[in-house]
């Protein structure tokens, strides 16, 4: 590799489960630049996954948090900037959640309790992080903070379910927060709207399968894969996007500036014909 856009920088990566997480080759790819940082993810997903092998591939330390609970935060910021040796250039918010997607539970009878918790997971906790990060003093001038949403938050993808709701309110989150942040230590904060995504949380969803090959056919470029997105992110933390803020960015082959293609028309115009 030429150039290591990371070179000196330091950051916190939540959310790398398995390897089929963009978090996960994040990482990796932070790791190939030449970043340091600290992986974390919740106690609960720490054991279901295998990050301890990304941690020791990376030469990085597992510190467990629960995104929602403000001590976990607090305890979190400040070992990762004992262990790493100073302020933080980076974090990447990639954690997302729905109780109601996970049980089949409609949109028209979601169940409020499991919704509230969902939300809070999947956006309110990205608030949480950064209120941590702003009240400590954690980061560094003009660092980055990222975090991945969905498409689904501006048009309507009706078995997303109220997956939909968290990521509007995750990528207005961005915009709020990323003003103040700017103004006080130029930091910048993004969303990066990733095309459908075979991660462990992407598949999840009802008839995930039919719809990433329709967003493939109907996207000029193809699908974005997950090393794709790491390397737009790695872009996004390092010192070449410094004036980009506040800003929802599209990666997604450009499926969301497309009305229809011609791959789909094709395939309606066969069972018309049919």
């Amino acid at each position: 590799m030429s150039a290591k856009l990371l070179e000196g920088k330091r950051g916190i990566i939540f959310g790398a489960l398995d390897e089929n997480s963009i978090a996960w080759k994040v990482a990796q790819q932070a790791n190939e630049h030449g970043a340091k940082f600290i992986l974390t993810n919740a106690p609960v997903a720490l054991r279901m996954g295998a990050i301890n092998k990304l941690a020791e591939q990376t030469g990085s330390e597992v510190i467990p948090a629960d995104a929602t609970n403000m001590e976990d935060l607090e305890n979190l910021f400040k070992q990762a900037e004992e262990k790493l040796g100073g302020k933080l250039d980076f974090v990447l918010h990639s954690i997302g959640m729905s109780i109601n997607v996970r049980k089949g539970q409609h949109y028209t009878d979601l169940n409020y309790d499991w919704m509230a918790k969902g939300w809070d997971i999947s956006a309110v906790s990205f608030h949480k992080v950064m209120q941590t990060a702003w009240k400590l003093d954690s980061m560094n001038e003009w660092g980055s903070i990222m975090a991945l949403t969905y498409m689904a938050a501006q048009r309507t993808f009706p078995d997303y379910n109220d997956m939909a709701d968290n990521k509007s309110y995750l990528e207005s989150i961005a915009r709020s927060f990323g003003y103040h942040w700017g103004v006080r230590n130029k930091v910048r904060v993004n969303t990066i709207s990733q095309s459908p995504t075979a991660t462990t949380a992407g598949s999840g969803v009802k008839g995930f399968d039919g719809f990433i090959n329709y967003a493939d056919k109907m996207s000029p470029l193809g699908n974005a894969t997950a090393d794709e997105c790491a390397g737009y992110v790695i872009s996004m933390f390092s010192d070449l996007t410094r004036k980009v803020t506040m800003q929802n960015l599209y990666h997604d082959g450009g499926f969301s500036n497309v009305g229809v293609s011609d791959a789909v028309m094709a395939q309606f115009m066969n069972n018309e014909s049919e």
